[in-house]
């Protein structure tokens, strides 16, 4: 490879960009919290309702992820990402429409699916971009950038819906609030959408399709002459071993392996129960653990700062410690923390009220629950939280990293669903039911069965999981081959 006088791009910048894709994630997926307190009584839903009005935005992100592989190799992770971000800023504005038109749920639940299908498209290809232009050494490190970008996102959003609702009172909140803290993502929709015309295309993408010389340059631009001609040499040999990526199946005696472990990986990051308690999270606070309406946004913001620092460490010590190790740690942690959570609510007599007159558990015992909660998001953050997604962006090669990314993050969104419409479902059964009232769990149920995936998780890590840590996705790739042949 002959040497260029292209200009460098600062790879920091660039992954800064792409993550704004996870930005958009966390937004999108933490202003339904925000939003569904009011909305909610807007539409005088009912449990099953409210469910699936949050959940229709998870059958977009199903939708996004299934199509996403195809549409990435066939026009590229840059332009898949410019998609997302076009469907992002609809999605914002139409959300808040049935405010003004009050008749259209029906239109509330289209924009939320289109939105889900931006969160989908941006959720498979942020992180894979990320992992094919990240020198080995660093790679963890800028891919955690991503997860780093959805609990920012979160943070953001909690904060906005915040002050926004803060400024208003309930009933106006109520009215028309909720769709000023959908419409507030635009702003972010659009900011992403133009300093994508400012990165550039996958050098692994365009070697695929076979315009080598524009993948030379993005490789020097990036990484520099030296290392530029091993990363060209090192994925050119990749793409021949293949054959070519047509050739190449998921269903290779080498490849579907480790394709059904990073699938099940990706849908164990569901399982932990985040999603139910950043969803849910107002109604928890309010219904199980006796916060007042008051206190319910404020602890919104509480739990995306614990989120938010806990990434931190990840993004710190993922190629230092491996990949590995954090995953187990953390889910020992997640496991304690909704164990006390569990335990608590379970031995509870419920003597105290809510602030809508129900009966709670007592002060104490809600800021135990709290301190539970605060240690399973902080121990998720650290985590399952950036790890999968370092994890999935790596371990698949090169040949069929579109499609088995694909699988992975479409399954990850099919247990997001799942969990998400199921959550209410179970905190409202009979068998959850306080015991005062016949039931036999407490309030507890949904915490002690997280608790059974959580300790899967951790046995699964131990058995199954590879270390990339500092490896090449092509030695990573050859790695694979040999021990599946």
């Amino acid at each position: 490879m002959g040497q260029t006088n292209t200009k460098r791009i600062n790879i920091y910048f660039v992954t800064i960009v792409i993550t704004l894709g996870g930005l958009l994630f966390g937004y999108d997926t933490g202003v339904i919290n925000g939003t569904q307190f009011y909305f909610s009584k807007y539409f005088e839903l009912t449990g099953w309702l409210k469910g699936f009005i949050v959940s229709s935005a998870l059958l977009g992100a199903l939708l996004g992820a299934a199509s996403a592989g195809l549409i990435s190799k066939s026009i590229g992770r840059k332009k898949s990402l410019i998609v997302s971000a076009v469907l992002f800023a609809i999605s914002a504005w139409g959300s808040g429409l049935p405010a003004i038109l009050p008749e259209s749920m029906t239109l509330m639940v289209i924009f939320r699916v289109l939105g889900g299908i931006a969160i989908g498209m941006a959720s498979m290809n942020a992180p894979m971009y990320i992992a094919e232009i990240a020198p080995a050494k660093i790679r963890g490190t800028l891919v955690t950038y991503y997860q780093m970008a959805v609990v920012i996102g979160f943070f953001v959003v909690f904060l906005v819906t915040y002050f926004i609702g803060n400024g208003l009172t309930e009933q106006e909140n109520i009215d028309y609030g909720w769709r000023y803290m959908f419409w507030s993502e635009m702003i972010p929709a659009l900011a992403f959408f133009i300093l994508l015309f400012m990165v550039p295309k996958s050098p692994r993408w365009l070697m695929i399709k076979g315009r080598e010389e524009e993948a030379k340059n993005v490789l020097v631009a990036i990484h520099g002459q030296e290392m530029a001609d091993k990363e060209y040499f090192d994925i050119k040999e990749s793409i021949q071993q293949e054959g070519s990526v047509k050739k190449a199946s998921i269903f290779q005696k080498s490849l579907f392996p480790i394709v059904v472990i990073g699938t099940v990986l990706s849908v164990l990051q569901q399982f932990t129960g985040i999603n139910a308690v950043l969803y849910y999270g107002a109604d928890i606070f309010e219904q199980a653990l006796g916060f007042g309406k008051e206190d319910v946004l404020l602890q919104q913001i509480l739990l995306a700062t614990v989120n938010l620092l806990f990434t931190f460490i990840a993004m710190f010590t993922v190629d230092k410690l491996g990949r590995k190790p954090l995953l187990i740690i953390g889910g020992f942690g997640m496991l304690l923390g909704f164990l006390i959570m569990g335990f608590t609510l379970y031995l509870s007599d419920y003597s105290a009220v809510n602030s809508a007159g129900l009966p709670a558990i007592s002060s104490t015992e809600g800021i135990i629950c709290l301190v539970g909660i605060l240690m399973f998001i902080g121990s998720f953050a650290m985590s399952m939280g950036p790890i999968v997604w370092v994890l999935l962006s790596e371990i698949f090669p090169n040949s069929i990293r579109s499609t088995a990314m694909a699988i992975a993050v479409a399954a990850q969104w099919l247990a997001n669903y799942f969990v998400s419409q199921s959550f209410p479902i179970v905190v409202e059964s009979d068998a959850n039911r306080l015991v005062a009232d016949g039931g036999t769990w407490n309030n507890s149920l949904p915490y002690f069965l997280f608790s059974a995936f959580i300790v899967f998780i951790i046995f699964f890590t131990w058995k199954w999981i590879p270390e990339t840590k500092g490896k090449t996705l092509e030695e990573m790739e050859a790695t694979f081959n040999q021990g599946n042949s």
